[in-house]
């Protein structure tokens, strides 16, 4: 089964001081999943060159993707590609494709402001998708995405199915039992099999359930043998229902 790690840096004062929830980082957690990607880590730092730097830097050789969020505009606190520039030993260039698209899109006069945008770490890869104004930026493992939403969003989603690997499969059990009472269950159940992915998530005032218990791996053999064992292990009465 082949595994690959990812991490996410978050890049922006706005979400340290709670001025914007970063709703980018979950996104893509949950897109990750879908996709077999093992998600390691998430940071979320500052709009500082050192701090930007030593994160890509660092990142960069621990995981096998690393996405960031945030700081790709054209204002003063837009320095994520100088940051991923002087982490990995960059110099940072103006792109003559996007220069060019730069240009088309904006009217008139432009601006010092504006060409800011077609600035890249040298090296870099413009990753194009489906129906894409403006590609995704890529240097070496690093994908370099917007900090708007909307724009995140678009920009993975068009090329999302790069990062297909082998797929994680789940099954669920949904307890009327407190987790306390079924945590020997679970134990016997990851000491039987090490390799899963076991989680347990109660829930407080539901009238359907108390604790939901979820079992995941690539191997869907393997879940499937875990799953009978924990079945096994709880109490009928317990169980409300699967999935």
């Amino acid at each position: 089964m082949r595994d690959t790690s990812a991490a996410i840096i978050v890049i922006g004062n706005e979400i340290l001081s709670g001025k914007v929830t970063d709703t980018n980082a979950a996104f893509l957690c949950r897109e990750l999943r879908g996709l077999g990607v093992t998600l390691k880590r998430i940071l979320v730092i500052p709009d500082e060159l050192p701090a930007i730097a030593a994160a890509v830097r660092d990142y960069h050789r621990q995981f096998d993707i690393v996405f960031t969020s945030g700081g790709v505009g054209p204002t003063h606190d837009d320095i994520t590609m100088e940051g991923i520039a002087q982490g990995l030993g960059r110099k940072i260039v103006r792109d003559p494709w996007l220069e060019e698209k730069v240009r088309e899109y904006s009217p008139g006069t432009i601006n010092e402001a504006r060409l800011k945008m077609a600035e890249v770490p040298e090296g870099s890869e413009l990753v194009f998708g489906n129906d894409l104004t403006f590609p995704a930026v890529k240097l070496l493992n690093i994908y370099i995405l917007p900090g708007i939403p909307e724009l995140f969003r678009n920009k993975f989603l068009a090329f999302k199915s790069r990062f297909a690997v082998d797929p994680f499969h789940m099954r669920i059990v949904y307890t009327r039992s407190i987790e306390s009472s079924i945590a020997e269950c679970l134990n016997k159940t990851l000491a039987a099999f090490p390799d899963l992915l076991l989680g347990s998530y109660p829930k407080l005032n539901d009238p359907e359930y108390r604790v939901r218990v979820t079992l995941e791996s690539k191997d869907r053999e393997y879940l499937d043998r875990a799953f009978a064992h924990l079945m096994a292990q709880l109490p009928q009465s317990a169980v409300v229902r699967t999935e």
